[in-house]
């Protein structure tokens, strides 16, 4: 039998890269900006089907750092961050030596709670800092609860920066995820639905903040002959070798969350009778998720490890969820808002392997572990 690692989530190529690097190398552009990415932007923009600016950068991280510069966020502001997530959505608050402040989740899409959002507003309006901004992010490709948290952000008139790094092809009500905030952003890290081997892009509704996303991203060179500087400025804008790499991982985004759909309706004909065991599925058909990881919540931490240990023994990655913000030990000080339900999807979840590559074979191989686990 065969014994090869499965991965939780590898990039695949699509068999057009070559060609699209092959261009890019003969243009003499092998640096950061240039035509592919130009062409890279503007598929994306093509790809949201309304007008949104799109900035090509480095990574999603970048792009959510640039989201906070460009909401003017300094030293000192509050922004509130979905407790459970994975920690680039809230480093870049630090990196601004603003303040964070973590909400908790709930249940149903175990994204950003609404009542805690509301809570942790009132709550610290009433200590005088209220928050710049808002980071919603739709977890592990679920969409977050669009109208409820949009509605009580518009009744404060805090921005949302909408974190859909692993929610591309997502959508709610037919929209796309990435296209519902203030600002956006994706991600194209080598384990997403589609990759640049590092990168991602920020998503805005005006052409103004895309200007100002490159003129940072690329040192915020000042209009002279001489270089020279009057802001801060970042080394955060995308290769043109990188951006071709995606070009051509494009030509295979709707199959590749076609496949990842399928892994979670290969996982839910497993777990849909088991009582012990509940795969996080779309709360109705508003949902659409493209499944980019299947994710499991058990009864208890010990069953979790366990399924974890069995996975590892056959040679196959499985992971638990993110640890929440509020637990992690560079963010634990900070306000947190909520109860335990970030908590106990840490302690009791785990990642099921959910490339867009998994073969028969391979899921055989999965659904003896889940099955022998399971009995």
């Amino acid at each position: 039998m065969n014994n090869k690692r499965i991965y939780l989530s590898l990039s695949e190529e699509s068999g057009y890269e070559e060609e699209y690097i092959q261009r890019a190398l003969k243009s003499n552009w092998i640096t950061s900006g240039g035509p592919s990415v130009d062409e890279f932007e503007n598929k994306f923009e093509d790809y949201f089907e309304q007008e949104k600016f799109v900035t090509a950068l480095n990574s999603g991280t970048s792009a959510i750092h640039l989201a906070l510069i460009l909401l003017d966020i300094k030293a000192g502001d509050e922004v509130i961050c979905q407790s459970m997530t994975f920690s680039a959505s809230a480093n870049p608050i630090l990196y601004q030596n603003a303040t964070p402040v973590f909400v908790d989740s709930e249940i149903d899409t175990w994204n950003i709670c609404p009542i805690n959002l509301e809570i942790a507003i009132k709550g610290r309006i009433k200590k005088g800092k209220k928050p710049k901004a808002i980071i919603a992010v739709h977890l592990y490709g679920m969409p977050y609860k669009v109208d409820e948290i949009h509605s009580i952000a518009d009744k404060y008139n805090i921005p949302i920066i909408e974190d859909s790094a692993e929610a591309l092809g997502s959508t709610y009500k037919g929209k796309k995820c990435g296209s519902f905030g203030y600002f956006g952003i994706l991600s194209f890290n080598g384990n997403k639905i589609i990759t640049t081997s590092s990168g991602g892009v920020l998503i805005g509704n005006y052409k103004e903040t895309k200007d100002k996303a490159i003129f940072f991203a690329t040192q915020s060179k000042d209009k002279a002959i001489h270089y020279q500087h009057s802001e801060v400025g970042y080394n955060y804008r995308m290769s043109n070798i990188c951006a071709a790499i995606g070009l051509g991982q494009m030509k295979m985004l709707e199959n590749n969350i076609i496949s990842r759909r399928k892994n979670h309706f290969f996982y839910k004909d497993i777990f849909h009778k088991v009582k012990n065991a509940k795969l996080l599925d779309s709360l109705n058909e508003d949902f659409f998720s493209n499944y980019w990881l299947n994710t499991i919540l058990l009864e208890t931490q010990e069953q979790k490890e366990s399924l974890r240990i069995a996975f590892e023994e056959a040679n196959i990655e499985s992971r638990p969820l993110w640890k929440p913000m509020h637990l992690q030990p560079i963010f634990e000080k900070y306000p947190y808002y909520g109860g335990q339900v970030a908590e106990d999807l840490f302690e009791k979840g785990l990642c099921l392997p959910s490339g867009s590559n998994l073969t028969k074979e391979d899921k055989n191989r999965i659904k003896e572990v889940l099955i022998n686990f399971l009995n």
